[in-house]
């Protein structure tokens, strides 16, 4: 075996396993634990039966397989061999076996005891994905109750190692990487905020090309920027690079093309994250990081999972950076400035907090373990894991107290999302089209919206997969493709709304929306199975039409009546209609014609609500002398926050008629229905604390107005001549507007007397030459009051 930075601690590794079955791995990247422990572990003859080793992707589990088994100078399928989706290679005399991490799950729920297996090996389990985690936790429980001879040993390059080996009571082994320098460059300034990242990723490509030599590994978020990007580099080197896209859905020749070297030219691959781990592409010695990676978050409110672009982590910062120093000195060029380094989370989130955990419910629920009782490093997401326990109940999987259903073992036994299984399971062979083509979305064309063409005319890819799933399917149930992807899918079920942009209406009560031309722009019903998860209506990405009939003929007992009587603020009146519902959507509406009078009570509190209270001047009025009187009568409170929150209790049950409509409710007369809530007595202080009038010296009463601040009145100067007191209003002086003959206010008072002794003098002088029809005694307090002008003289 090659000499390798891994060596001198293969001997540590082999002794711990021996003595306690357990250990964690520290190495950083180019240490070479992937091929080189569990080839030592073979051969070292501490365990007794089959390795698994656990790799999280398929390119690099075939890959670790074939490196090791050129290093025995064999094939594969002999002693190493691999196993992933629709692929193995093994025999009698494999040994170690590499496989991708839900065939492990599937092998345990198999065969709990794990007959023949005395090793499993997590590699790179920094990446937490959730079959790891899970794998991890399901062969801690066997290792604890079945196997206490099963070994296990976690190997990583960033991992955080101390946690899990707490958790597993695990000796922790740390090596050095490979020792070729990495000079690291960041950026002297930050990136113009109009430069697309695309651009900026090119720029700093051709930059590396003119500064260093040998091939450059570009980590992008995803297909989109790997695509543009190459757009850009071609247009820009033309034919003197070669440059190579390297991506999850690419297909696996062509991912093995990106990574083998090159015999001539300068290689530009553009890659996700795939290449972070696990993988040496020899003639990569540049690495340029673009800073970004795109994880899935589940939104647990709409049931859909997104995928976010967000900022990369420290440890994936520094796989990535590991990826130029291989197999020489290399340059890594950091698309961020330096500064910016300490702003990094350290480590990504965990795939279990933030990712969709249907199939992590189910395999719980068949395992019939707990996360609370289970050796997980980090919990499941609580909300997730219901949200997902609630889909599995949905399809059946689940029974109401969270047990198993026989129904959901058969789907258990589907290696595919639980919504897929379901779909086998119930539709039978005649949904495998469907299941191959959803099962890999990312293999179609990404102007593929309608769905229909591929379900029915699938490529090679697809009919390879259409072959296995013919063996996991039961008999043809004679649903059409629609119904196939509708049994899958059943929140997710969309009614076009009315106008002419396609929106729909989700049978989850979600929207959603079509973007482009797509000839499913006029379909009445769709099946959306892919949708972006993001803003208020996420976007349509693929969908297949369905008809009414078929999704009744599919759905009839689950849809129901919904009678509804409610204001509708749109149409500004009640509504009573009686709904045809599947879900969430509506798929009829018709009159609710004998909805009952409590019904439309209701709806009428709701519309008096949504548009306040219809107070006249008198209704105000009364509502503010409580307000002012409330210490002294003691009576109701009459503040509007109050009365709309008990209409119930004080108005509808006084109405005659129920108010329908606005015009209803602005006509109604709520002054008696606030009077009836004061009992005679409370009314007699109301009277006396808070009256009505007051009475003029002249004998006319006077409307006294509480609505503002202060109570006041508005009244002729001349008919408060004689006044030598202020008016008051229980213990406060009332607020008096004195006005001119002519009704104009001349002052606002709240002293009489001080207003006739100080400045009725300078008002007479001004008033009496214009109204000199009008009395303006010398003194005001000892005049007669009057509300007539001077008797003509004869």
């Amino acid at each position: 075996m090659p000499d390798l930075p891994i060596t001198p601690a293969l001997p540590q590794i082999t002794t711990a396993l021996a003595r306690g079955g357990v250990a964690v791995l520290q190495a950083p990247p180019g240490a070479g634990k992937t091929t080189l422990v569990p080839l030592a572990v073979m051969q070292s003859g501490v365990v007794e039966g089959k390795i698994i080793v656990l790799e999280p992707r398929r390119l690099a589990a075939r890959g670790a397989a074939e490196r090791m088994a050129q290093l025995l100078g064999e094939n594969v399928g002999q002693s190493v061999g691999y196993r992933m989706r629709g692929q193995s290679r093994v025999s009698a005399a494999t040994r170690i076996e590499v496989v991708t991490e839900g065939i492990l799950n599937r092998q345990i729920q198999a065969d709990p005891e794990l007959t023949g297996i005395g090793a499993l090996l997590f590699d790179e389990f920094h990446e937490r994905s959730l079959n790891a985690d899970l794998g991890l936790a399901l062969a801690w429980d066997i290792r604890q109750a079945l196997r206490p001879d099963l070994n296990i040993l976690v190997m990583s390059a960033t991992l955080d190692a101390q946690p899990i080996a707490d958790m597993l009571n695990a000796p922790i082994i740390t090596t050095q990487g490979r020792s070729f320098p990495v000079e690291t460059r960041w950026l002297d300034r930050a990136t113009p905020w109009d430069t697309s990242l695309e651009s900026a990723a090119a720029a700093l490509v051709e930059q590396a090309l003119v500064e260093t030599e040998g091939g450059i590994l570009t980590f992008l978020p995803g297909e989109a920027e790997i695509r543009r990007t190459q757009s850009l580099l071609e247009r820009r080197l033309g034919p003197q690079a070669i440059i190579l896209p390297l991506y999850g859905a690419l297909p696996f020749e062509d991912q093995r093309r990106a990574i083998a070297p090159l015999r001539s030219g300068r290689k530009i691959v553009l890659a996700t994250s795939i290449a972070e781990t696990s993988l040496t592409i020899e003639d990569v010695r540049v690495v340029v990081d673009a800073g970004r990676a795109r994880q899935p978050i589940l939104d647990v409110a709409r049931g859909m999972s997104r995928l976010v672009t967000r900022a990369v982590t420290k440890a994936e910062a520094e796989q990535r950076r590991g990826r130029a120093g291989r197999v020489a000195p290399g340059w890594c060029y950091r698309m961020w400035m330096k500064s910016a380094e300490g702003a990094l989370p350290a480590y990504p989130s965990p795939e279990i907090v933030t990712g969709d955990l249907a199939g992590f419910a189910l395999d719980l629920a068949q395992w019939g373990g707990s996360p609370d009782t289970m050796a997980f490093l980090t919990p499941p997401d609580p909300a997730s894991l219901a949200a997902a326990q609630a889909l599995l109940l949905e399809l059946g999987a689940l029974d109401a107290g969270r047990l198993i259903t026989d129904h959901g073992r058969a789907m258990a036994h589907v290696p595919l999302h639980p919504r897929l299984a379901h779909m086998l399971v119930r539709a039978g062979k005649g949904a495998t089209p469907v299941a191959a083509v959803l099962s890999d979305l990312g293999a179609l064309p990404r102007d593929t919206c309608d769905l229909a063409r591929a379900i029915a005319s699938p490529g090679p890819v697809f009919r390879r997969e259409i072959a296995r799933f013919e063996k996991l399917a039961g008999p043809d149930q004679g649903l059409s493709r629609p119904q196939a992807l509708a049994l899958a899918y059943p929140d997710r079920i969309g009614k076009r709304r009315p106008g002419s942009e396609p929106r729909y209406v989700l049978t989850s009560g979600s929207g959603a929306r079509l973007q482009g031309e797509t000839d499913l722009a006029t379909a009445s019903y769709i099946v959306a199975p892919d949708l972006d998860g993001a803003g208020r209506e996420p976007k349509i990405r693929r969908a297949l039409a369905i008809t009414e009939p078929e999704l009744r003929e599919l759905f009839g007992d689950r849809i129901t009546w919904q009678s509804s009587c409610n204001w509708s603020a749109r149409d500004r009146k009640i509504l009573a209609v009686r709904r045809e519902m599947l879900g969430q959507m509506v798929l009829r509406d018709l009159p609710w014609t004998d909805a009952p009078e409590d019904a439309f009570r209701a709806a009428a509190a709701q519309g008096i609500r949504a548009l306040g209270l219809p107070f006249s001047k008198k209704a105000r009025l009364f509502q503010a002398r409580a307000r002012i009187a409330r210490d002294v009568t003691n009576g109701p409170d009459l503040s509007n926050t109050t009365l709309l929150d008990t209409l119930e209790n004080w108005l509808l049950p006084m109405l005659d008629k129920t108010p329908r409509t606005e015009a209803d409710i602005r006509a109604l007369d709520i002054l008696p229905a606030l009077k009836a809530m004061f009992d005679w007595r409370q009314m007699a202080h109301l009277d006396r604390a808070a009256p009505q009038t007051f009475t003029a010296p002249t004998g006319r009463k006077c409307q006294i107005d509480y609505t503002a601040e202060r109570a006041e009145i508005s009244i002729k100067l001349q008919e408060m001549f004689g006044l030598t007191q202020h008016p008051m209003v229980g213990q406060h002086p009332l607020s008096v507007t004195l006005l001119s003959p002519a009704g104009r206010p001349l002052q606002t008072t709240s002293d009489i007397p001080g207003f006739w002794a100080n400045s009725y003098a300078d008002v007479r002088r001004d008033m009496r030459g214009r109204y000199p029809k009008h009395p303006w005694p010398e003194v005001p307090a000892q005049a007669m009051p009057t509300a007539r002008a001077k008797p003509r003289k004869s």
